[in-house]
């Protein structure tokens, strides 16, 4: 065997390519890491910015580590009412989204019927609209049928933005799932209720699960649209662009760092869960 071909037989046997390739990996972990890090910069700096002992309404300079903000919740009765009104609608519209799409999911997934590309073509343009588009569309659409907005303004929209994501995410769940489970429960004499609910359902239950969560976070931090369509009613993000002409105070960081810390319990959880299952 030639120098040629043994250099080709070692390399081929992963040799001398073992070095580039450890290099290359490391360089892709440690870039990883570093995104990572830059996503999670500004939550650090929310978090850390809750413990700190300003003396003035502007909380951008750190001052020294004090825990009375958070004794200090009900000092802004309006803070605490948009962070319960954003709760109240994230949690309403996710409900309603979560069922909506389910059923939308299941139906683009599994069947076929006419008008089912315009359907997905409107739910992908839903998605990769800007939401200044969209915003400004409700508002007209609501004051030229003489709806006043308001609460349930904001869930109908809230809903309508989201539903996209919802269905597209079940949608894609029903596809990879497997048909022979659910003839074989046909087989053994169930019914198509007790099939769906005792097979089906609990297969693409993790693309609803995730579907909800996503639907979750997009409605509980929207400003745009929210803007658009709120009316009277603040919530969480609307609140605090109005507390930037004054400054922001730290039980807003405090807010923000309460709502981040109960999104992670819940995705560990709903990770943990799906380990399990598995």
């Amino acid at each position: 065997m030639s120098v040629r071909e043994s250099a080709v037989a070692e390399r081929a046997a992963g040799g001398p390519a073992r070095p580039r390739t450890r290099l290359g990996d490391r360089l892709l972990k440690a870039y990883v890491w570093l995104v990572i890090a830059w996503l999670f910069l500004p939550i650090a700096v929310m978090v850390v910015f809750g413990f700190n002992d300003t003396r003035s309404k502007s909380n951008v300079t750190w001052q020294g580590f004090t825990l009375r903000w958070w004794t200090r919740l009900g000092d802004y009765p309006e803070l605490t009412e948009a962070v319960f009104n954003s709760l109240r609608i994230a949690l309403l519209a996710t409900v309603i989204t979560t069922v909506l799409g389910t059923l939308m999911g299941l139906a683009l997934g599994r069947h076929r019927f006419r008008g089912q590309g315009a359907t997905n073509l409107v739910l992908f343009a839903a998605i990769a609209s800007p939401e200044l588009v969209m915003g400004a569309s409700l508002l007209s659409l609501f004051i030229s049928t003489g709806v006043d907005t308001g609460f349930v303004t904001v869930v109908v929209a809230h809903v309508l933005f989201s539903l996209s994501f919802v269905a597209i995410t079940v949608r894609a769940r029903v596809i990879g799932l497997d048909r022979s489970v659910e003839e074989a429960a046909r087989d053994l004499g169930a019914s198509t209720w007790t099939t769906f609910w005792r097979v089906t359902f609990p297969m693409i239950l993790p693309g609803v699960v995730s579907g909800a969560l996503l639907a979750f976070a997009l409605s509980i931090d929207d400003f745009v649209i929210t803007q658009f369509t709120s009316g009277t009613v603040q919530t969480f993000p609307l609140w605090i662009w109005g507390a930037t002409r004054n400054g922001i105070p730290p039980q807003v960081n405090i807010m923000g760092t309460l709502i981040f810390a109960v999104g992670v319990a819940i995705a560990v959880a709903n990770s943990v869960t799906a380990r399990r299952r598995t």
